[in-house]
């Protein structure tokens, strides 16, 4: 008797496949979490003679299988989901312990009445030696007259775009999960985490007035005291309290008691709410350069 081909065998395990498929909670794969799937269950399924891309093929024509293709700079990124999934799970599975950050989880967090037009996921890099050599008001005059550095790693989905970026190492301090009005559950940064986020790159987060605005936002949900010990524990390089404690007094929504928090973190430098400022005010208070828009 002749072996069932290859369509045969998988219009036969069809209920099959479409149960387990149906009862997981993962609903993103790429193509190699599909291939162990079918490898784990070919013997069971009886679908030696298929191929992963056959398996890959039949699902998307014949159950609920779809295929997402994102065009990176220099490379093409497959991702398959089952069902109707959020557009936002979706990214996720674009980096494994990824999660949204700057001006989507200002998004998200109901920091900003804006939706931002582009999503930025946020993967932290392995842990690297903090950088040799004392910190000089030399050095940072000239790191915040250059350009800052920007992610390069965009890619366009339907009509948001996508920017991918590689943070410092903190070990996730400060990721946290929601469930979104659609019933998803997302990772993203706390509201603590979020401000410091902003304020280390505003340029990420629709610009300085707009990161000002985040600050007005969040003091009614804001832990001050929380914020400060995330930043000791993150342990920048720059004196990036001086900009929030600076945020935390323009936006006239604080306690002077919270702003103390700051304050009270010793000032050595003379330091810039962000890159390249043209005509810059100067707050004596904080030791600190801002945009004349901010005045």
């Amino acid at each position: 008797m002749a072996r069932p081909k290859a369509d045969d065998r998988l219009a036969i395990s069809k209920e099959d496949i479409e149960s387990l498929f149906d009862g997981m909670e993962q609903k993103c794969f790429d193509l190699k979490a599909i291939t162990k799937i079918l490898d784990e269950k070919r013997t069971y399924w009886r679908l030696d003679n298929v191929s992963r891309f056959k398996f890959i093929d039949f699902l998307i024509e014949k159950a609920k299988l779809n295929k997402v293709i994102f065009e990176f700079p220099n490379r093409s990124v497959a991702r398959y989901t089952w069902g109707d999934v959020s557009k936002y799970k979706l990214m996720l599975s674009l980096k494994p312990k990824s999660f949204f950050s700057h001006y989507s989880a200002m998004y998200f967090n109901n920091l900003t009445n804006q939706v931002p037009k582009t999503i930025y996921l946020n993967h932290e890099q392995t842990p690297k030696p903090r950088p040799k050599g004392k910190l000089t008001q030399e050095k940072i005059d000239f790191a915040f007259q250059c350009k800052t550095r920007l992610s390069n790693t965009v890619v366009k989905y339907n009509d948001t775009n996508i920017r991918v970026l590689n943070s410092m190492h903190t070990g996730d301090l400060g990721v946290t999960e929601i469930e979104t009005a659609d019933g998803f559950t997302i990772r993203l940064t706390n509201i603590e985490r979020t401000l410091i986020d902003i304020t280390v790159r505003p340029e990420y987060s629709g610009g300085p007035v707009e990161a000002l605005s985040a600050f007005k936002n969040a003091a009614e949900k804001v832990s001050i005291n929380k914020l400060v010990s995330m930043l000791k524990k993150i342990n920048y390089v720059y004196p990036y309290h001086q900009a929030i404690g600076f945020y935390l007094e323009k936006s006239e929504a604080y306690r002077e008691s919270q702003i103390n928090l700051l304050s009270k973190i010793k000032i050595k430098h003379k330091f810039y709410l962000m890159h390249q400022i043209k005509q810059p005010k100067y707050s004596s208070r904080w030791k600190l350069f801002f945009p004349e828009g901010l005045a």
